[in-house]
């Protein structure tokens, strides 16, 4: 099987998958062609990576004739985000032709439903998608919200799957896990919270708002703050006019080895972003790391990886009272955040990470290409997208 994955560009959150998916078709099979730099926002947080020592990512303005090629001739083509017309169009016509194509994609209306009224925009739709309802195009959903959004505008029926962003899953021993955690002297629980100082988005404050609660009832803890942004001197301001500096730390922007160092260290894990948070790759890293997850239901990821009261917690939406309620709870029973950390661990070791990820997409291009049934998981990747309406509430994830 000739593999060709194609999206605007390597990170860390892609390579296990590709190197996941070479292990099972041999590395002269598998090709990703990036289509254009990563932002410098990107690399400045730490998400740069060296291409030339991955010999299997190619540079479409370096080798534009071998990948319109590739994407004619080779077996599979996943397609991911880019905004190249040439290689979208290319893809298209390849569809047209009756090969194989699969589309991996975020939410197309995550700032609204009512966006897929505009005639302007379905049109556009009709052409990249749903003309192709009938042909061997199929959705991989990176968000538990996609699905809803392509169902609303009837394109890819019964041909879309969960999907996601799969970084390095690392293995732990029961020992290696206490350890991490300092599971024997758990009385001040370390709570972090990792992204870009976004307002209207990533929701930091929320954070902040919890160590002031936290503190205000005279709980133990401590918060670690990793990231930088637009509002870091609010951010600071708040920390400061609260009298908070004795329980947050800021760390600013941190490499992701260094990230991930701090998730195996802490106990508890915030996920306070909402419906514009495509995924939330953090999410996966943070189970991987054992922590208690206290996350959003609006962002993509959290209806797929996490089930209330089990693996972690899911607060309502941009619900500031129930997000607070939910790290309380965590914080008042050590042993529900050692709980909800196995817990959370065993979801990404079960099901969530590269190497079943990519052995499930090659079964399914395997059947595809040979016109065989596939036979789909009951969950986690490659299982088929349950329609999910914008957005769940926690009681309903189970």
């Amino acid at each position: 099987m000739r593999f060709l994955f194609i999206s605007n560009y390597i990170n860390h959150h892609q390579i296990p998958l590709c190197e996941a998916i070479m292990r099972i078709i041999g590395d002269e099979n598998f090709i990703f062609v990036q289509t254009q730099p990563m932002e410098e926002e990107r690399v400045r947080m730490g998400w740069g990576v060296d291409i030339y020592k991955l010999p299997y990512v190619k540079i479409y303005d370096n080798d534009k004739i071998d990948t319109l090629n590739a994407i004619n001739d080779f077996d599979i083509v996943l397609l991911g985000w880019t905004e190249n017309e040439d290689v979208l169009n290319a893809c298209l016509m390849r569809a047209q032709a009756g090969k194989p194509l699969l589309r991996m994609s975020e939410r197309i209306y995550r700032e609204g439903q009512w966006k897929a009224v505009s005639p302007k925009g379905l049109i556009a739709k009709y052409k990249e998608h749903i003309k192709f309802r009938n042909k061997k195009v199929y959705m991989l959903c990176n968000g538990a919200y996609v699905a809803s959004d392509f169902a609303l505008i009837g394109a890819y029926p019964h041909k879309m799957f969960r999907w996601g962003y799969f970084p390095e899953y690392r293995e732990y021993t029961s020992e290696q896990m206490r350890s991490m955690k300092r599971m024997e002297d758990n009385k001040t629980p370390r709570i972090l919270w990792a992204g870009r100082f976004m307002d209207g988005v990533k929701h930091p404050e929320f954070a902040l708002q919890l160590a002031a609660y936290l503190k205000e009832k005279n709980y133990s803890f401590h918060l670690d703050i990793v990231g930088d942004g637009e509002m870091n001197d609010d951010l600071r301001y708040y920390v400061d006019e609260n009298r908070l500096t004795d329980v947050v730390t800021f760390h600013g922007f941190l490499v992701p080895e260094r990230v991930r160092q701090m998730m195996e260290e802490a106990h508890i894990y915030l996920f306070t972003s909402n419906n514009l948070e495509g995924w939330g790759a953090v999410v996966n890293e943070a189970m991987n790391s054992g922590c208690a997850v206290v996350a959003g239901s609006m962002a993509g990821a959290v209806p797929y990886l996490i089930q209330d009261g089990e693996n972690g917690y899911i607060f309502d939406g941009e619900n500031l009272q129930s997000f607070l309620d939910k790290v309380e709870d965590l914080v008042k029973h050590p042993s529900k955040q050692q709980k909800f950390g196995n817990n959370a661990y065993d979801t990404i070791k079960r099901q969530w990470n590269s190497n079943v990820a990519a052995q499930r997409l090659i079964d399914f291009c395997n059947a595809l290409i040979k016109d065989k049934e596939y036979i789909a998981p009951k969950d986690g990747p490659m299982s088929h997208a349950p329609v999910i309406k914008p957005y769940i509430r926690p009681e309903e994830v189970k």
